[in-house]
């Protein structure tokens, strides 16, 4: 067998193999993806992973988390919607951490970079004002919607009356929508404060505008097993405006809201149900959804009575599926990823016919929660025309309601 060596030359030859090993990680690190990138964001992102059969995870950013932007607190983000033209996003807060705080929307640049989820960007921040010139407050405005219409006008569903109002770009006062007296919350109507109009979207070719209860009406309850017999109400292009047209019954999951709805065409939407339980946390899932077929029940009374069947609707992805991909959590929840999703939007379209998601956190302002964006590439059950309203499904459309 070879001599053993000297403790000086075991010396020598441990310099020397350290060396070595240091020049080798060096040019590891050099050669690595992103080693010459930009800092790190506040939360790792992962890319591509599968969240299900029909939806893969692009990656998650709490960049936007417990900021402040001009003079304002970023929070309460409840509603997000695309501006196509612009490239930008409109991010609606709900209430502002005390009751005097300016109702507002935010301008947000959400970029994709390789088909994952980049850094958000503040761009600017609009106050929403009365014909008048004073803001609106978080006393007189609880902000859970926004649509965007051809016009370039903003639609904000608040929960606290609720309303639909219509906004200009910068944040004045334009007009309301009627809401049907039986959504007004107790005693003026049926409604639960705090459950009612949470959701807002209009269809590819804005004939259509969808929002939803978060919870029942009084007169509709919850089934048995503690599933919210919910209404979807669409209200119909009315040259300006638009004007309640017909509601449907849809029926959540056991002890989950309606928080978001994103038409995809007139009679096909995507729903997204949010839950939440003490020490177990929340449960976010988006189901697709047909009304083909399905009973206008403005005039029933109560979505209990006998013989009354909801909307078809199929599960497209539960987010607890997803990789936590290193997000983390100061609560409760069965993948560190959740958090209380409210808002839903498209982002920019795929290969593949795929279809980009957003979704975003509402963060209440709590030092428990976070503010976070969250990106899925998912595969619907319908070609991208279709989606977009093409004429033959619009045809259907028609013939469905005629029906």
């Amino acid at each position: 067998m070879p001599a053993l060596a000297t403790a000086p030359a075991r010396a020598r030859m441990a310099s020397t193999l350290f060396a070595v090993l240091a020049a080798a990680a060096a040019i590891l690190a050099l050669l690595a993806p992103g080693a010459a990138a930009k800092p790190a964001q506040k939360a790792p992102t992962a890319a591509n992973a599968s969240c299900g059969p029909r939806a893969e995870f692009l990656g998650f950013s709490d960049a936007l988390n417990k900021r402040t932007f001009e003079g304002t607190t970023v929070g309460g983000l409840s509603a997000l919607v695309r501006d196509p033209d612009r490239g930008v996003y409109y991010s609606l807060v709900d209430t502002g951490p005390t009751p005097a705080d300016p109702a507002r929307f935010y301008t947000l640049r959400i970029p994709f970079e390789g088909g994952r989820l980049g850094t958000p960007e503040i761009l600017d921040v609009t106050v929403l004002r009365r014909a008048g010139g004073a803001p609106f407050t978080a006393s007189d405005l609880d902000g859970e919607g926004i649509a965007l219409t051809p016009d370039r006008e903003l639609l904000v569903a608040s929960e606290t009356e609720p309303s639909i109002r219509r906004f200009s770009l910068d944040g004045k006062l334009l007009g309301e929508l009627p809401v049907p007296q039986r959504f007004r919350v107790a005693p003026a109507g049926e409604a639960r404060a705090n459950q009612t109009f949470e959701s807002l979207s209009l269809t590819p070719e804005a004939e259509s505008l969808f929002t939803a209860v978060e919870g029942p009406l009084a007169s509709d309850g919850m089934t048995s097993d503690g599933r919210a017999r919910i209404r979807i109400l669409r209200y119909e292009e009315n040259g300006a405006t638009f004007s309640p047209a017909e509601q449907f019954f849809y029926l959540a999951e056991s002890g989950q809201g309606v928080v978001e709805i994103l038409a995809l065409s007139e009679r096909r939407l995507l729903v997204l149900e949010r839950g939440f339980v003490s020490g177990q946390g929340n449960t976010v899932r988006i189901f697709e959804v047909k009304l083909s077929g399905a009973r206008d029940v403005s005039g029933v009374q109560s979505l209990a009575e006998p013989g009354l069947r909801p909307v078809n609707k199929k599960l497209l992805v539960d987010l607890a599926d997803c990789p936590p991909s290193g997000a983390t959590t100061t609560g409760t929840q069965r993948n560190p990823l959740l958090d209380n999703f409210e808002s839903l939007a498209f982002g920019p379209d795929l290969s593949g016919g795929r279809r980009t998601l957003i979704l975003q956190s509402d963060d209440n302002f709590s030092p428990g929660q976070v503010t976070r964006v969250l990106a899925l590439g998912v595969r619907l059950g319908l070609a991208r025309g279709q989606e977009d309203g093409g004429r033959r499904e619009r045809d259907d459309d028609r013939r469905d309601r005629d029906d």
